[in-house]
């Protein structure tokens, strides 16, 4: 059992991107201690050194076996989140799970199940609802600036040739989330079905890994507010065109747009009222979204601008994922603290996974309509 008064003890597994969080951790007031693991003893021995941190361990099983680790967060290949977090949470620990929480639906419906029968709390660690960009809108949205909203669309497109082999050839709308949640999360609705189309051919060997024929997928999804369709497109190779995760929202009132290249200012629109001539006047602004830095304890504050590994593609194309880093570990840490739900617990979590794996269904499908189950 934990309280808002009892620190913390977790054990961060995976120190590739995962590095990214071990001084974040640290540094949480919130966190007493930090555990560092990796089957990769050499990089776990030098990360450990780096931080100053005293306590190692070289196997899941290993922090699984330890009672006093109170919380586990996973930054590990993509196709082991789904057995790791099950075993977390079977174990009785509280699980905090980079994208996406699982590949298939039944595992999604445990996450879900081991997380409703117990109090444990389980947090899908999606960058993209807590970016600087998203926090600005969701002000704004808050605000009634947007008016009644008519559409929305996602998009991540990325180059991962030369990614772990088990990137190589992978269905494009199965990572949905980085480009599908923003928008979710804004409106508050839930996709209930969608029709998806693939696009482009992989070359045999990347094909052959998933039986997956296409670099690339677009997809439509209704919510179940039906007064609302979402366009999202995702891209893994095979196309020209540089890194972009983005999403863009418009209301009668105003819209938000995604700039075409990151590092480029997102542009704002309002519209006026009619002026006698054809169309209503719409203004057009760049914005620079504040870094939210009261949403935070002090001490982690540094973090929505410092990073660890100034190499990582993570950042290299993401930006550092727009300041998301320490408002994902404040979020999962004080949701453990308080013994509650995270803001992404595993109903959203496997929701707006669900999503990606129906719409690439619906590809393989030829574009059949594929109705997305409620968790």
């Amino acid at each position: 059992m934990t309280s808002h008064d009892t620190q913390i003890t977790v054990a961060l597994v995976g120190l590739q991107f995962g590095l990214e969080f071990a001084p974040i951790y640290q540094n949480h007031p919130g966190v007493k201690e930090l555990v560092l693991c990796d089957p990769d003893k050499e990089r776990t021995d030098l990360v450990a050194d780096r931080f100053g941190i005293d306590r190692v361990m070289y196997s899941l099983e290993d922090v699984l076996a330890a009672d006093d680790i109170d919380a586990v967060h996973l930054v590990t290949p993509v196709t082991m989140h789904a057995e790791q977090s099950i075993a977390v949470l079977e174990a009785g620990k509280h699980c905090a799970c980079t994208i996406p929480a699982a590949l298939r639906e039944e595992d999604l419906r445990r996450i879900v199940e081991l997380e409703r029968s117990s109090a444990l709390t389980y947090m899908m660690m999606e960058t993209s609802v807590y970016t600087r960009e998203f926090l600005y809108v969701r002000d704004l949205m808050d605000q009634g600036r947007f008016g009644k909203l008519a559409f929305a669309r996602g998009a991540h497109l990325q180059d991962m040739e030369g990614w772990p082999g088990y990137w190589q050839g992978f269905p494009p709308l199965q990572h949905i989330t980085h480009a599908l949640s923003p928008v979710l999360a804004l409106t508050g609705g839930r996709c209930t079905k969608v029709h998806c189309f693939g696009s482009g051919t992989l070359p045999a060997d990347k094909e052959k890994v998933y039986n997956n024929p296409y670099p690339a997928e677009t997809a439509i999804f209704t919510l179940d507010r039906d007064d609302l369709a979402v366009e999202v497109t995702r891209n893994m190779f095979e196309m020209a065109r540089p890194y972009v995760e983005a999403f863009s929202i418009y209301g009668d009132k105003m819209g938000f747009e995604w700039p075409q290249l990151e590092g480029e200012q997102p542009l704002l629109f309002e519209m006026a009222e009619p002026d006698g001539g054809r169309g209503r006047p719409i203004s057009a602004t760049r914005i620079d979204a504040p870094d939210r830095t009261d949403l935070l304890p002090e001490e982690i504050r540094p973090f929505t601008q410092k990073f660890v590994d100034e190499g990582h593609l993570s950042f290299i194309q993401g930006g550092g994922h727009g300041g998301s880093h320490p408002h994902l570990v404040h979020e999962f840490v004080t949701a453990v603290r308080e013994s509650r739900r995270s803001s992404v617990d595993a109903r959203m979590a496997a929701n707006w996974t669900m999503a990606g794996l129906a719409a690439h269904e619906s590809a393989m499908r030829d574009g059949a309509e594929v109705i997305i189950p409620e968790f």
